[in-house]
Formats: C-alpha cells, sequence, structure tokens
C-alpha cells in the first residue's frame, strides 16, 4: 500500500498571474506553479511521487505564502530561506540544488549549469531537469538562460520569465 502524501496548497495574487504554493505538513515547500498550469504541476508531482500517493487539498501554507508575497513586494531574498523538498531522480535534484546557488540578479547558461552538477556533456539532460523543476521562482529555472543570453523554455511562459528577471534586477 502507497504511503499517502498529504499536501496543502494556498494561492497568492502576483503581478505576473495567481501563484499555486504547495508545502506538507511540516511546511516544507514541495510545488509552486501558475495556476494556468496547475493541472501539469499535478501530473509532476503524480511523478515525483510515484509510491506516496500524494493528495493535494487547500490548507495552511501561510509561511510560504507570506515568503512568495514579500519576494513579490521587493524583498527578493524572502524565498531563499524557504525549506525545500522535493521528489524526482538523484540527477534531477542536483540540478535543483544547484538552481538554489544561482545568486538573485544573476543568470547562468545550461552548458554552465551541466558543469556546475559536473556533468558537462549533459546539457539537454540539465534542460530536461530544469524544465521539470516542481518549484519554480524559489528553485528559480528562470536564471537559466541560453548559451547566448536568450531567454528560453520557461514552464510558466517567457514573458513571466522576463518580468522575474527584470524584477531581480538580473542584467543578460
Amino acid at each position: 500500500m502507497a504511503r499517502e502524501l498529504r499536501l496543502l496548497v494556498d494561492r497568492l495574487a502576483t503581478p505576473i498571474g495567481d501563484l499555486l504554493v504547495v508545502v506538507d505538513e511540516q511546511g516544507c515547500l514541495r510545488a509552486v506553479d501558475w495556476v494556468d498550469h496547475e493541472a501539469r504541476m499535478r501530473h509532476l508531482l503524480r511523478l515525483q511521487y510515484a509510491g506516496r500517493d500524494p493528495r493535494i487539498e487547500p490548507g495552511d501554507a501561510a509561511s510560504a505564502t507570506a515568503a512568495f508575497a514579500a519576494y513579490f513586494a521587493g524583498d527578493l531574498a524572502a524565498i531563499d530561506r524557504l525549506p525545500v523538498e522535493t521528489g524526482g531522480t538523484a540527477f534531477q535534484r542536483s540540478v535543483w540544488s544547484e538552481l538554489r546557488r544561482i545568486p538573485c540578479g544573476r543568470t547562468v547558461t545550461y552548458r554552465a549549469l551541466a558543469e556546475r552538477v559536473g556533468r558537462p556533456a549533459a546539457v539537454r539532460a540539465v534542460g530536461h531537469a530544469n524544465g521539470s523543476n516542481p518549484i519554480s521562482v524559489a528553485v528559480p529555472c528562470h536564471r537559466v538562460v541560453g548559451s547566448n543570453g536568450t531567454l528560453t523554455g520557461y514552464g510558466g511562459g517567457i514573458e513571466r520569465k522576463r518580468w522575474l528577471l527584470e524584477h531581480e534586477r538580473a542584467t543578460l
């Protein structure tokens, strides 16, 4: 029998759309995505927690939601302090962990990210792991750009990626 994973979801209005903030019962951030991508978020959670039977229900995610509200209000470091917990493969988790090390206001290329995780030839695999990141914004996949500095792929849409980078005053 699968061990149930109870997840609590809250919503936050932001300047670029409503955000879904998902935490576990211990308050660890498990997923963040845009309301218009809720089906994708639920699908990724089922994949990443296969065997855990994730159940998502409305609940108290106030601490995490408050940190995101502070981030969108200009306290860019507020989300850096949030505890996160992810499923996924060991490789994916290594990429997601490295994403959290990209300083606010900075960007890195997919190639540089592959080098940082010790897999310089795995640029495409790093790109795929980046795209499977369940914790958007706090695990800042939006800070990864193409080799020539162009904005490429972002699950929430390129306009949101552009807004987030401008909000963080990132230079491309």
